[in-house]
């Protein structure tokens, strides 16, 4: 039997909580468990949406306390030493980390038991926490990051863009273990609903942050020329100022607020299509994130309605399982809802395409399969 440790010393990452990264982890979690795996959760922070089917799954909690600036990323690096520790002394047969600024803990733990490792990076954190809030120890973090894909059997990222911020990072020799890996959908826990009489319902499922977009998604239902209502689930620090817009706008909104991911089914269910309406960026390369929420609509058989950014071409095919536009433009995005809300025939086509793609190709088991194969099989 594989006995896991797993770790997230993250600790803007609630193991139980509502946020994607939250998701990612719990469906890694039970993906390690449905191969048959024992596994231990080492982390900093445990949240408390705990789902039922993960409740007896043993957590080692270290917790961070709260501050900033250099004492922080010393409590950060000193936390990743100390679960390490636990780790090691409670013995595995293979560790798992997700990646997070100033830890080590799966070099650490590698090491010591002798046992392969796998890196799982969703992000350039060291970029993102030097431009939107502050680094102080910057060569440590880099540092730490080179000893973690050094000690890792095989480091795992999100998209290209990820991998190649990894790559760049890394000496040349550990680049072959450097893997892309999308994210994935638990094709168990959502599933095709019929929809619901009356006007078609549109779907929104995210933090309500700047990079979702809703902005955009809100200014299209104002300018929309059929009749569609409109949902948006989740919040964030955006929420307040959206729901402003919607009102200044006369756009009429449904906000649900905020929704753990046992409940995400119940918020798809009778949707007729979804957006994902992420907005342009200056840089092209910081389109570097997995929509977590198209391939959840995807497994809901929703047709998705989408920008054209980044890694959603790849799996939205335009047409067949949704419609792509342009980035940041309302009026455009309003027109492929207004196509579909008016077109049921289409939408049923599209989401029988949807669901397959998601539960052919992008299932959260497949997705382990992907990262532990050569390694574990």
């Amino acid at each position: 039997m594989i006995r896991l440790a797993y770790l997230c010393v993250d600790p803007g990452v609630p193991v139980f909580g509502s946020k994607g990264a939250s998701v990612h982890v719990q469906e890694i979690i039970r993906s390690w468990r449905s191969l048959g795996a024992e596994v231990t959760v080492y982390c900093t922070r445990p949240g408390t949406d705990i789902p039922a089917d993960l409740a007896d799954v043993p957590v080692v909690v270290h917790r961070i306390p709260k501050g900033d600036g250099a004492a922080r990323e010393q409590a950060q690096a000193a936390a990743a030493a100390e679960l390490a520790a636990r780790a090691i002394a409670d013995g595995a047969t293979a560790v798992y980390e997700r990646y997070s600024l100033f830890s080590d803990a799966l070099a650490r733990v590698a090491s010591a038991l002798a046992i392969p490792g796998f890196l799982e990076v969703n992000a350039p954190l060291i970029d993102e926490q030097r431009i939107h809030r502050s680094l102080v120890d910057e060569e440590r973090a880099l540092t730490a990051l080179q000893r973690q894909v050094a000690a890792a059997s095989r480091t795992v990222c999100v998209s290209e863009p990820v991998a190649a911020w990894v790559k760049e990072r890394v000496a040349n020799e550990y680049e072959a273990k450097v893997l892309v890996v999308p994210n994935g959908v638990n094709v168990d826990r959502i599933r095709p609903t019929a929809e619901a009489a009356g006007i078609p319902m549109v779907v929104f499922v995210g933090t309500l942050k700047p990079w979702h977009g809703v902005e955009t998604l809100i200014r299209a239902k104002a300018v929309a020329s059929t009749d569609w209502a409109l949902r948006i689930v989740g919040d964030g620090p955006e929420g307040g100022q959206l729901r402003e817009l919607a009102v200044a706008h006369g756009a009429d909104v449904e906000f649900t607020g905020a929704v753990t991911p046992e409940l995400i089914p119940a918020a798809l269910a009778g949707c007729a299509l979804a957006a994902a309406p992420y907005p342009e960026m200056e840089d092209a390369s910081d389109q570097y994130f997995s929509p977590l929420k198209i391939y959840e609509y995807c497994a809901a058989g929703l047709p998705v309605v989408a920008s054209r950014v980044g890694q959603v071409p790849s799996i939205i095919d335009d047409g067949v399982t949704g419609l792509l536009v342009a980035p940041s433009d309302p009026g455009a995005l309003a027109a492929a809802i207004d196509d579909l809300a008016g077109a049921p025939l289409a939408r049923s086509a599209m989401s029988d395409a949807a669901r397959s793609l998601a539960n052919d190709h992008h299932s959260w088991d497949g997705v382990l399969g992907r990262i532990t194969e050569g390694i574990l099989s």
